[in-house]
């Protein structure tokens, strides 16, 4: 939890570009669930939309989300709306991957977790000038 949290606090903004086969996919996706050519996606299409991208169906919560954002003079979610959500929900996928993978990096035992001495061993390794005492006081503060 505790890289995680640290990670998104300070992470500068990511900007990262789907490849032309990728936007070309979402552009299908898109067209796909927009069945009476309508030119945007509602509610319901868009649950469907990102079920067929992400392997989930969003929760109301998200849903909720992302039609509060939509532009009230159109009655749904645009193409170009749909793009920018899409890449932005991919961004930060990625972004919880490499999180996961520096985590299990340091997880040398495969527990789930990290015991003081992994912390104090992956802080060596990022940071090897901070001073010892560091360590300590960020994994007694972060304990759960």
């Amino acid at each position: 939890m505790f890289f995680s949290q640290a990670a998104q606090a300070r992470a500068p903004p990511r900007t990262w570009e789907a490849s032309p086969s990728e936007h070309k996919k979402w552009v299908e996706v898109f067209k796909a669930c927009d069945e009476d050519n309508k030119g945007y996606l509602s509610r319901e299409d868009f649950k469907v939309a990102v079920v067929m991208l992400f392997g989930y169906k969003p929760s109301k919560m998200e849903a909720d989300s992302v039609m509060s954002s939509v532009n009230p003079k159109t009655s749904g979610i645009l193409l170009e709306e749909f793009l920018t959500i899409v890449r932005k929900k991919k961004e930060a996928q990625l972004f919880r991957n490499e999180i996961r993978h520096i985590f299990t990096a340091f997880d040398r035992h495969y527990r789930g977790y990290l015991t003081l001495e992994d912390f104090q061993k992956a802080f060596k390794q990022v940071a090897p000038r901070l001073p010892e005492r560091l360590p300590l006081e960020v994994f007694r503060r972060h304990k759960t």
